[in-house]
């Protein structure tokens, strides 16, 4: 059977007196990196014939034809057997040529009442939702991940550090779960996005709507873009519908704020390995050796994913300027929104799942039992924190409860780590008689607060870094990411 499309080329080609050429023909061609849309355009397709089925604007018999020629293009595409051509521009034609092959006039039908406008936009949006759920499920999973390595390590005592420099000793679970914090923001940002996604252009056609009467809350339902209620979710201006590429942005500005905690997470990796500090090992299969100096191991997943943030962002840049200047309705410059859009996706997917396994290892399927993963050196954290006096606070806050205004109590300390400075020691170390020195309302109790444990103990209020409520909020993540 003939195919007009074929034939001609262009589905608009019988406008023109000569073809296009093979340059133009190539640049304008984006069949090679939106084909991985297919699913999203048959499924779109089928939901519109199915609608234009119930409206009478086609026969039943048309769309048990559509119906059935689409499941043979699913099966060839599946199987490889799909020849993609360039000359059929995109994913849409190319489907829709090998329909009119396979079903003849019903395939030509399927058109009717919209425009590859309408059609891209739905069909994106249809992509991008799916691609969300998975996301948001990555970011369950590392969550889970970060929960587990967590509940090992609530006594564990950590630098924390404000300028870099050593502030206040925090236990390493609560240092984890600051990042579960985070990535749980990150997912219900990915929600919130993926609710504004799930509304329908279709049926918006070209950009002024149809003479068609088409049912599009139909379309809508059958597609699953409803709200919470059950609710059909449709674009309410034909002209924003085609040419909205909001979502996109939004997606993206997720995704790299995503990345932001990613990459922030990767530099205290990347800082934590070296042997200046040497608070953690990386498993072996995250990292690499040098070419030339036998003794490195390098934390090539942590540096590279802080590397890939920047393509994100780029990404994200890039859609902003591709939109900005845009008049509406529809113009070409939209072909450019789904080669940042598709990496923006494959690299978020892909550091997610990284960063789970790096962080919480994987399962033995041998065992069943999760191995590798980060191992915590907690002698080395503990040491850290002696060498920069990070019970200060705490002796200040001592002297606050025996009566002293908090500024004058600053000022004590400052004293006092001076005097610790210039013996090579420890607050806690002190004698008491040179803390007495200070002020006569220190006591011998004093040194329970001076030391680690104690100042981790006292942290108690909500949020804070006292195990006990540290194993509250694990208790809560657990809770929350059954």
């Amino acid at each position: 059977m003939t195919n007009q499309l074929d034939k001609k080329s262009q589905a608009w080609s019988a406008l023109f007196s000569e073809p296009m050429s093979e340059l133009v023909k190539r640049y304008t061609a984006s069949v090679f990196f939106d084909k991985r849309l297919w699913q999203a355009d048959i499924t779109g397709s089928l939901a519109h014939a199915d609608m234009l089925a119930a409206q009478g604007i086609i026969a039943a018999q048309d769309l048990a034809d559509i119906q059935r020629g689409m499941a043979l293009i699913t099966h060839e595409i599946e199987s490889g057997a799909f020849e993609w051509k360039l000359d059929l521009e995109d994913v849409h034609l190319n489907i829709e040529a090998r329909l009119t092959q396979l079903v003849g006039d019903a395939g030509k039908r399927l058109h009717t009442g919209r425009s590859r406008n309408d059609q891209v936009a739905t069909d994106v949006r249809l992509w991008l939702r799916s691609e969300m759920d998975l996301i948001i499920d990555l970011l369950v999973d590392l969550q889970k991940s970060l929960v587990e390595v967590a509940e090992k390590h609530v006594e564990v005592i950590l630098p924390g550090f404000t300028h870099l420099q050593v502030a206040q000793p925090v236990s390493f679970a609560h240092h984890l779960l600051a990042y579960v914090e985070m990535f749980s923001r990150d997912a219900e940002r990915m929600s919130d996005v993926r609710r504004r996604t799930n509304r329908l252009p279709l049926g918006s056609a070209a950009l002024a709507g149809t003479t068609y009467p088409l049912d599009r809350e139909r379309v809508a339902r059958t597609l699953g873009m409803v709200d919470e209620a059950g609710n059909p979710q449709v674009c309410q201006n034909s002209l924003d519908g085609v040419s909205d590429r909001d979502f996109a942005i939004e997606f993206a500005a997720a995704a790299s704020l995503c990345m932001v905690h990613i990459s922030r997470m990767s530099e205290e990796l990347i800082l934590w390995m070296s042997q200046n500090f040497g608070f953690v090992k990386i498993a072996d299969r995250f990292t690499t050796g040098s070419s030339i100096m036998p003794q490195k191991k390098n934390p090539d997943v942590p540096e590279l994913a802080r590397g890939k943030t920047g393509r994100v962002f780029g990404h994200l840049m890039g859609l902003l300027t591709l939109m900005k200047g845009q008049p509406l309705a529809y113009n070409k410059d939209n072909q450019e929104d789904k080669e940042p859009l598709f990496d923006t996706v494959d690299t978020l997917k892909d550091t997610l799942r990284i960063f789970s396994e790096m962080i919480g290892g994987q399962v033995n399927p041998a065992t069943g039992q999760k191995e590798g993963g980060i191992t915590v050196n907690a002698d080395a954290m503990e040491a850290a924190v002696k060498k920069g006096y990070a019970t200060a606070t705490d002796l200040a806050d001592y002297l606050v409860k025996k009566g002293l205004p908090f500024r004058d109590a600053h000022e004590i300390v400052a004293h006092a780590v001076k005097a610790a400075t210039n013996h090579n020691c420890d607050l806690s170390e002190l004698p008491m008689a040179v803390l007495q020195g200070f002020h006569a309302s220190i006591e011998k109790d004093v040194y329970e607060v001076l030391s680690l444990r104690g100042s981790l103990n006292a942290r108690k209020t909500l949020g804070g870094t006292a195990p006990a409520q540290v194993k509250l909020q694990i208790a809560r993540h657990r809770a929350r990411l059954v």
